[in-house]
């Protein structure tokens, strides 16, 4: 079991400070929510000033982005940060998606695997030159021209984790991702009879049957001791 942190403060100006002394403290992975803020932006700025921790979302919204503008944001991140960054997305419910992102719902589960392999396939195009021919359902992506394409990276496999509740979404993580971020409010039995048999079956039916999938959860843990760190934590969990 590895120890990860959440960023507690999306300022820009203070995030160098607060990612070094999280890295110091010997956390695993720095995970940036999205909520009232964008998520990747303080994992720009958290790359150029850690040079251990990994980095990740928990999680950016899939639908609302192309897999392309995801694409290229991950790409930047993961040669920014020396191969250290994590793409960790979640569907979001049906209300948020239609009332405050204005995004059409439909089908989840199927979309949020679509999304990953769309993925995979733009960013095999950019590393290896292979032509970029991806269709499916809900996506197409079959134009790469040199002006748009950032070329290969030194670390072009980039983590995908997503979050899940359901079993649709729990196998689709088993079958296309490489993690899950599993709900906060879980219990043993909840892992154990629910979402473990859903991610083994999507494992088994891509043929992924090794042992290097990660399950992440979260819970608070106040790092700082000023009243301003606190009040950041507070407020924090308030939001969650």
């Amino acid at each position: 079991m590895k120890l990860d942190v959440g960023m507690l403060t999306h300022d820009l100006k203070t995030i160098p400070e607060y990612a070094r002394k999280v890295e110091a403290l010997g956390f695993d992975c720095l995970w940036s929510a999205e909520t009232q803020h964008d998520p990747f932006l303080p994992l720009a700025v958290a790359a150029t000033a850690t040079g251990r921790i990994k980095l990740g979302t928990s999680i950016a919204v899939a639908f609302p982005r192309s897999p392309m503008v995801l694409a290229h944001i991950s790409w930047d991140l993961a040669k920014a940060s020396g191969g250290r960054f994590i793409l960790g997305l979640g569907s979001q419910v049906k209300g948020h998606n239609e009332r405050r992102l204005s995004v059409k719902w439909e089908a989840p589960a199927p979309r949020m695997r679509e999304v990953v392999q769309a993925l995979r396939t733009i960013w095999d195009c950019w590393q290896n030159g292979t032509k970029l021919n991806f269709k499916g359902q809900f996506y197409r992506f079959d134009l790469m021209t040199p002006f748009f394409n950032p070329g290969p990276i030194e670390h072009p496999r980039v983590p995908v984790y997503v979050a899940a509740v359901n079993q649709a979404m729990c196998r689709v993580a088993g079958e296309v991702c490489d993690g899950l971020h599993v709900h906060p409010f879980n219990s043993p039995k909840y892992l154990r009879e629910f979402v473990r048999p859903a991610v083994d079956e999507g494992r088994v039916r891509s043929g992924r049957n090794g042992s290097d999938f990660v399950y992440v959860t979260s819970s608070f843990v106040v790092v700082g001791d000023t009243e301003a760190e606190q009040a950041i934590a507070r407020q924090a969990m308030k939001q969650q």
